[in-house]
């Protein structure tokens, strides 16, 4: 704990942390009124409590604005805890894939409002995994994730859309129109916005038409074609992680 905390901070924290428990209790959708209800608390410090942890991002509105969920940052502590485990069987398909592909073959598995790595390829690993979790403007499996959002901007603030390159969209209106290509071809690409010289495709994985996982394809290259083998993995994919 920091030194010099006063009397009130361990108490605030106390109260931050019941309102993340509360939300996981009552589940996805709960609003600040019944949490402030459930943990009787004031309305406004309820309020209050849930800004901060959707500005931390261990919160997140839904795109209906009328409750709130889990965010990115409570999957990645989950994560460490217990790390995902992979069917064989879908471990064989991406095996697969990789002695057919020149290039990394990574999974990525997603809630309704987060991404995380699943199996990355040992041979052509991805450069940071937790950049493409935490970023998800400048990577391709981010951008898939966000053109599912009714509005992408109660996931993702504006004043979050970091540069790492000097590619890297970083304006809303260019985040927009990359979001809606993402949407009329059914798949997403981007090239050096994460890292100098190094493109990314995904293919996304669909069961009973949500997004359950992506085939990530990545390289030294401008990476602009989604290739047919990863497109036709997919469907065996969302019978294996469904």
């Amino acid at each position: 704990m920091a030194e010099g905390l006063s009397g009130r901070q361990p108490k605030a924290v106390q109260s931050a942390l019941a309102v993340l428990e509360c939300v996981a209790r009552l589940g996805a959708g709960v609003t600040a009124k019944e949490v402030a209800s459930a943990l009787e608390l004031p309305p406004a410090t309820a309020y209050r409590l849930l800004n901060l942890l959707v500005g931390e991002e261990y919160l997140v509105r839904l795109p209906d604005l009328r409750g709130f969920a889990l965010g990115r940052k409570v999957a990645g502590l989950a994560g460490a805890i217990a790390p995902v485990r992979v069917p064989t069987a879908a471990r064989e398909v991406l095996a697969e894939l990789r002695r057919e592909v020149r290039a990394g073959v990574h999974l990525v598995l997603y809630t309704a409002t987060t991404l995380r790595l699943a199996n990355m390829d040992q041979d052509l690993p991805l450069h940071d995994p937790a950049l493409v979790e935490r970023h998800l403007h400048a990577t391709a499996a981010g951008r898939l994730l966000l053109a599912e959002q009714p509005e992408w901007r109660d996931l993702l603030p504006p004043s979050r859309l970091t540069r790492f390159t000097p590619a890297t969209v970083t304006r809303p209106d260019q985040l927009d129109a990359c979001l809606a290509e993402v949407r009329a071809v059914g798949w997403a690409a981007q090239t050096g916005e994460l890292h100098d010289g190094v493109g990314c495709v995904v293919a996304p994985v669909r069961s009973a038409g949500e997004l359950v996982a992506g085939v990530v394809v990545s390289a030294r290259a401008d990476v602009r074609e989604l290739p047919a083998r990863v497109r036709a993995c997919t469907p065996v994919l969302a019978g294996l992680l469904a």
